[in-house]
């Protein structure tokens, strides 16, 4: 590929990793990463609610990774509340796989921000061999891509495999008992697929350039090099 056609490719791959650093950053600090309806239980079975009826029973619920609000409805009217995760909610949530999120999410915003300055670098300088040339490239950028992944894959098993939203609904509860009646991913979530999904992009992009894959260049010199061997 010509130079500037490179340059072009990889200043595009720059803007984009920049994008995933702020957006991975503003999405994470957002509460808005799960929404969804709690039901009373105990107000519902007390009075036989179904139907419409139940509705008087559903409150909202929305959180991130930090903080969050809820309202709870038990049919007399809702009642609305904040809560954050430190310091307040970690005897009630799983704390080590939620602050493993939350690191994971860090280091997709440090990596990006790595990346941006690795793929301008390549653009418009002269990087060496190893971790500013192509190498650094795809590892920065596959590092980028695989935590995005693991962030969602432990968000999501945080919230159907150890209930968070029901722990979150009961906490501090004596009196009434609450499940989750209904749940969904929120844009935070999505915005760390799009994060996800641009890493992925940029991986694409670095192909086009022209750039081989490290472990296949690797593979290819020592063919190279035990085919010579051969002939002496």
């Amino acid at each position: 590929m010509p130079t500037r056609q490179k340059q072009l490719v990889f200043s595009v791959s720059g803007l984009f990793s920049f994008s995933c650093a702020l957006t991975a950053a503003v999405a994470t600090g957002l509460p808005f990463w799960l929404s969804g309806t709690v039901l009373c239980r105990t107000g519902a079975e007390l009075v036989n609610a179904t139907g419409p009826e139940l509705d008087k029973f559903l409150g909202d619920l929305s959180y991130g990774l930090f903080h969050g609000q809820r309202v709870k409805q038990c049919g007399l009217g809702g009642r609305a509340s904040r809560f954050s995760f430190f310091p307040d909610l970690l005897s009630a949530i799983p704390a080590g796989l939620h602050v493993t999120i939350i690191f994971f999410c860090g280091v997709v915003i440090v990596f990006s921000s790595v990346a941006t300055g690795c793929f301008f670098f390549n653009a418009f300088g002269r990087p060496y061999e190893t971790l500013q040339g192509p190498m650094g490239l795809y590892l920065w950028t596959f590092i980028c891509c695989l935590c995005g992944g693991l962030v969602m894959i432990l968000f999501a098993s945080e919230v159907k495999l150890h209930r968070l939203s029901d722990r979150i609904a009961n906490f501090n509860e004596v009196s009434f008992a609450f499940q989750t009646y209904s749940e969904r991913y929120d844009r935070s979530f999505w915005l760390f697929f799009l994060v996800f999904l641009l890493h992925g992009l940029n991986i694409l992009l670095i192909r086009l350039a022209g750039v081989q894959f490290p472990f296949r260049e690797t593979k290819e010199s020592e063919l190279s090099g035990g085919a010579a061997d051969l002939m002496y």
